[in-house]
This record gives structure tokens, C-alpha cells and sequence, in this order.
């Protein structure tokens, strides 16, 4: 065996090994952006699940991020428990539709002041917006102006009225609830018939005219009768125009 001389120096070489493992570090890019789809597609999911308004506010911040900033300065939008985002939007909508009732509710007295029968009748209608959208009033004055007595037979002039209250609502899509109200004097009957009924069985006169006037299938939600636990005069319980039947235009829920 061949001797090393002493004086020949030892080399040792090291190498330095490149890259981790097999694939080195590419699969930690693959599942970042593997993460990041999967983000992005339950935001999707999440926003596709949410109301209209939310929608728009959404689509509000990609259109113009500054102004969205700018309206939702001094506090997050999402930041409170009820999650009201897009209040800026709702009231902006809710502002259109009120403009769009005050319309309506313009056309229909307009409608009512061409008849002569029913011009006479414009004072019993009560037209006013409260906070559930539009609410329309047919008042009586007198003694059963509107139905027969302790009945809900309908009289002429106001299947006139309902005709010309359901060709407006007819043209727009908002949900409609029709209410029948009775003042303080009792009524009652051997079989519990009670002013209750009398007021559900005039509201459902008033919405079987509505629907065979024009009013579009599906559009009256809701039927009550309230019997005198909602009178018009507080003061009198007993006042005639706390008999009426009411017609209340919603707001479109979006």
C-alpha cells in the first residue's frame, strides 16, 4: 500500500445540497394559492347567500373603494352584531320606493277626482306613509257608508273605490296586507260572532274586490281583523271613523 507522505495536507470537501426534499419548496406555493382559492370561494359563496343590499354594498366598494371608506368612516360596517351593512344602500332604496307611493297615491286621488260619483267620496280616503311603506284608508263618516249594516256586504261606491286603488297597485310588485277596523260598539251574536269577525269578513270583501279589480295573484300577503283594538280615534272609541277597512302597501323587501 502506497504511504501518504506526512507533509501532503488532507483535503476534505463538503457539499452543499440544494433545495428541500424531493420537490424542494414548490409545494408550499401550490397550497398557498390552493388556500387562497378556497378563500375566495367561500367569499363567493358567502356573498351569493346574502340579502340584495348586501350585494350592492359589496359591489359598492369594488365600483369606488375610496367613497365606500369615505360613508363608512367612524365605525366598520360589519363590525356590529346585526350585521346591518348597506344601511347607506336600504335607505337610498327605501327612499325610491317612498317617492314611488307619494306617486302612486297622487294618481289614485287624481283617478278618484275625474268620477263625480266618487269625487264626493275623496274626503273618506286617508292616504299616508308610515313605517311599513304606504297605507291607504277607506273611512266611514256616516252610519255604514261602505257596507251594509252589521254586515260585510260591500256597497257599490266602495267596490268603485277598491277598483281604482287596485289598477294602481296593480302596476308595481310591492305585498299587500288588507286590514278591517270596527269602533268600540259591541257586537255580538248568539254564535260568538263578534266585531273580530265582522272586521277579518270586511277586510276579505276588500280583498276578494282587489284581486278581481287587478291586483296580481300573490300580492295580498295578509288578512286581519282587528275589531276595535287599533282605533283611528283613541279619543272616542265610539267615533264612526274608527270603522274603516286598510289597505297597507309594503315596502319591497328587496
Amino acid at each position: 500500500m502506497k504511504q501518504i507522505p506526512k507533509e501532503t495536507p488532507i483535503r476534505i470537501v463538503k457539499k452543499k445540497v440544494m433545495g428541500h426534499g424531493h420537490h424542494g419548496g414548490a409545494w408550499k406555493v401550490a397550497y398557498a394559492d390552493f388556500v387562497t382559492a378556497m378563500m375566495a370561494l367561500f367569499i363567493v359563496l358567502w356573498i351569493v347567500g346574502q340579502s340584495k343590499q348586501v350585494k350592492d354594498y359589496v359591489a359598492n366598494y369594488f365600483k369606488d373603494p375610496g367613497a365606500f371608506f369615505e360613508n363608512t368612516k367612524g365605525g366598520g360596517a360589519f363590525e356590529k352584531s346585526d350585521m346591518r351593512v348597506g344601511e347607506r344602500v336600504t335607505e337610498e332604496f327605501l327612499k325610491r320606493q317612498e317617492e314611488q307611493m307619494k306617486e302612486m297615491a297622487q294618481k289614485i286621488m287624481q283617478e278618484i277626482s275625474k268620477s263625480p260619483t266618487l269625487a264626493s267620496l275623496s274626503k273618506q280616503i286617508k292616504i299616508e306613509m308610515v313605517k311599513e311603506g304606504l297605507r291607504i284608508e277607506l273611512v266611514d263618516q256616516s252610519q255604514s257608508f261602505f257596507f251594509d249594516v252589521g254586515t260585510a256586504n260591500m256597497k257599490p261606491e266602495a267596490v268603485d273605490l277598491l277598483a281604482v286603488i287596485s289598477k294602481e297597485l296593480s302596476t308595481i310588485k310591492n305585498k299587500v296586507v288588507v286590514e278591517g277596523h270596527t269602533d268600540s260598539r259591541p257586537y255580538a251574536r248568539k254564535d260568538g260572532y263578534t266585531n273580530f269577525e265582522l272586521s277579518a269578513d270586511r277586510a276579505n270583501s276588500a280583498r276578494r274586490v282587489l284581486m278581481s279589480k287587478g291586483l296580481t295573484g300573490g300580492q295580498v300577503v295578509e288578512v286581519r281583523g282587528y275589531a276595535d283594538s287599533k282605533l283611528r280615534n283613541v279619543n272616542d272609541p265610539y267615533d264612526l271613523t274608527n270603522r274603516r277597512i286598510s289597505i297597507l302597501v309594503k315596502y319591497d323587501e328587496q
